[in-house]
């Protein structure tokens, strides 16, 4: 006869603890512990300027001093007490030209990522799944795209539809599926062959609701890191299609064509540095953040996050 802890009977009342805390203890444990996880300097950090950036963006309005496309200042005017950033070559107000910036930059960049992340992770899904014919050529289309530079291959197509956000989202949206389909796809074919997806089948299981129900929940994690620290890919290439002028159409604001105004104005340095701090710090974040949410996620390296903050 074991010694232990009696098990409670089926028609057992309602302890006074249950009822305060009526929380299955096994979500609880992970509920605590994911914020735990992301109790580090670099979350922290990270989210602290995400915050703050979210802010920026969305009261952008409010916050700016003067109208954006306003040329109602001295041409490449140093900053100052009126024109905290300086002015431009048109004689408009750089910090109020990045607060508008950001309502479109950041907006696009996320809404790029959420659909590379659904297109690819859906193509990946099928790939690995059935595999054979369906994933020799998903894979090959994949490694078609692979074999360009993101960069350059991001140009070739925005050059080809046409300048304009717009345009530049389709074009990085076409360079950046291939990843998640990658990852994936191996995901996929790992769990395909765990014993509960072989159950499933065998019960007469569809393969829409063996992907959705049983091996979506062991994929989403790693898609959802991947995506968090895409987000500053995204943005940097959509700064740089500005730079090349292939993104928004001027005269509306953005960070990569405000750098490239101020790349011919080397003596005016603030109109091309704030902008360039601004991409450097919200890339910063988001890097910051995904790798929190990797050590959460991650169930190899959750365990040793937990034992460095307790």
């Amino acid at each position: 006869m074991s010694i232990g802890t009696p098990k409670q009977p089926a028609n057992a009342p309602i302890t006074e603890a249950a009822r305060r805390d009526p929380v299955d203890p096994g979500l609880k444990r992970w509920q605590i512990r994911f914020p735990k996880a992301l109790r580090t300097p670099l979350g922290i950090v990270g989210a602290g300027i995400l915050v703050l950036w979210l802010i920026a963006a969305i009261f952008a309005p409010l916050l700016a001093p003067f109208d954006a496309l306003a040329q109602n200042f001295p041409r490449l005017s140093a900053p100052n007490g009126e024109n905290l950033l300086g002015t431009d070559t048109l004689g408009r107000d750089v910090l109020t030209r990045i607060l508008v910036a950001a309502r479109t930059t950041l907006p696009a960049a996320v809404f790029v990522v959420i659909c590379s992340a659904l297109l690819g992770s859906v193509l990946g899904a099928i790939a690995g799944y059935f595999g054979r014919a369906v994933d020799e050529i998903i894979m090959r289309i994949a490694d078609l795209v692979f074999a360009f530079p993101t960069i350059i291959l991001a140009m070739v197509i925005a050059a080809a539809l046409g300048p304009g956000l717009k345009n530049a989202i389709i074009a990085i949206l076409l360079v950046s599926w291939p990843s998640y389909a990658r990852v994936t796809r191996s995901l996929v074919m790992t769990a395909r062959g765990s014993e509960y997806v072989i159950a499933g089948r065998l019960l007469g299981f569809s393969a829409g609701r063996s992907l959705a129900r049983e091996i979506a929940p062991n994929v989403i994690s790693p898609v959802v890191v991947l995506a968090t620290l895409d987000v500053g890919s995204a943005i940097l290439t959509m700064a740089g299609l500005s730079f090349l002028s292939l993104g928004a159409v001027p005269p509306t604001p953005d960070w990569g064509a405000m750098i490239s105004e101020g790349v011919s104005q080397f003596a005016a340095w603030w109109i091309a540095f704030f902008p360039g701090l601004c991409i450097l710090t919200i890339v910063m974040a988001f890097n910051f953040i995904g790798d929190s949410l990797r050590d959460t996620l991650d169930p190899h390296t959750a365990q040793e996050v937990g034992e460095t903050t307790s």
